[in-house]
């Protein structure tokens, strides 16, 4: 499994946009093939702060999660929206048997 964590910071005047496009990204990448999970968080000592959390089968679905046109389109206008440049890092997981 793949994990990814990407984290945006919002310019003040941003915030509501960029939330609302967030959550058009994240509900259609749920439907992505290899999409286990997929979510938007604001941050909650620092609101303008979006991180997302999500889950892949593997990391052919992830690339091809970036080659979705509405994906690349949405990493540009979060880019226009940031206060900073936006993070994104992805992890190979598995999970843990207890």
């Amino acid at each position: 499994m793949i994990i990814v964590i990407g984290r945006v910071l919002a310019k003040s005047n941003s915030l509501a946009e960029l939330l609302d496009l967030s959550l058009e990204h994240v509900r259609r990448s749920r439907t992505e093939p290899g999409c286990l999970s997929h979510a938007v968080h604001q941050d909650a000592e620092n609101p303008l702060r979006l991180v997302f959390l999500e889950e892949w089968a593997d990391y052919a679905s992830l690339q091809e999660h970036f080659r979705v046109p509405a994906s690349r389109a949405f990493v540009g206008a979060a880019r226009a929206l940031a206060a900073e440049p936006p993070t994104i890092n992805s992890y190979d997981a598995n999970p843990l048997k207890f």
